[in-house]
């Protein structure tokens, strides 16, 4: 039987989660969209471990969720001030920000593509995991690729069965899409993914940053 953490954002439940987390494991939990997979963005064989589960090749980056704004400076070696503007705007919430990867992140993340998606959620069990890991923790949906995603822990059981060391049971989450992905490390920025923010909504505030 795959453990179900039942939780409100209480320190007990968090606790054990992140301590699955720290062991190596992948846990699923909610996020302001879809249910979530979490690992360790330092640890390179829960990072393998999660991408078995999704059956997904090693060539499609994973984005990361941030346990604060001063986290960034430990994944991001660039912050534009499109980006701080983008983050001062949509965080916390449902935007992935692209930025320059600092050195030394794993390529499981990156894909080999020298960036990597970050955002701050505007979900406390999300911000506390990432808080109680070193700063961060994987954020792609919790479901097998090409399959659809879940919106409660009922479903992420019976789409991921006993692959999962555990599952948040966060409640049921707000479907629809999911985040917004902005690249910040092109200029001007350049909406790659439809969301939960309009992409109306970042161009009205990229272009105020370009007139100013």
């Amino acid at each position: 039987m795959i453990p179900v953490i039942k939780t409100d954002s209480d320190e007990a439940a968090i606790a054990k989660a992140a301590a699955i987390l720290k062991g190596g494991g992948v846990i699923a939990y909610p996020t302001e969209t879809f249910y979530g997979l979490g690992a360790d963005v330092r640890n390179e064989r829960a990072l393998e471990k999660l991408y078995t589960i999704k059956g997904r090749g090693f060539n499609k980056p994973i984005s990361i969720i941030i346990g604060s704004r001063d986290d960034l400076k430990w994944f991001a070696r660039e912050i534009t001030p499109a980006a701080e503007i983008l983050m001062a705007r949509f965080w916390p919430g449902g935007v992935t920000l692209l930025f320059q990867a600092a050195h030394g992140l794993s390529e499981r993340l990156t894909a080999g593509t020298g960036k990597i998606g970050i955002r701050l959620s505007s979900t406390p069990v999300a911000t506390l995991l990432a808080q109680n890991l070193s700063g961060a923790i994987t954020a792609t949906s919790a479901n097998r690729s090409g399959e659809g995603e879940c919106v409660s822990a009922r479903e992420v059981i019976s789409s991921l069965g006993e692959t999962v060391d555990a599952v948040i049971d966060g409640g049921r989450t707000a479907g629809g899409t999911g985040s917004t992905i902005v690249d910040t490390t092109v200029d001007p920025p350049a909406v790659i993914r439809e969301g939960i923010v309009p992409s109306s909504e970042i161009y009205r505030w990229i272009r105020g940053v370009q007139g100013s």
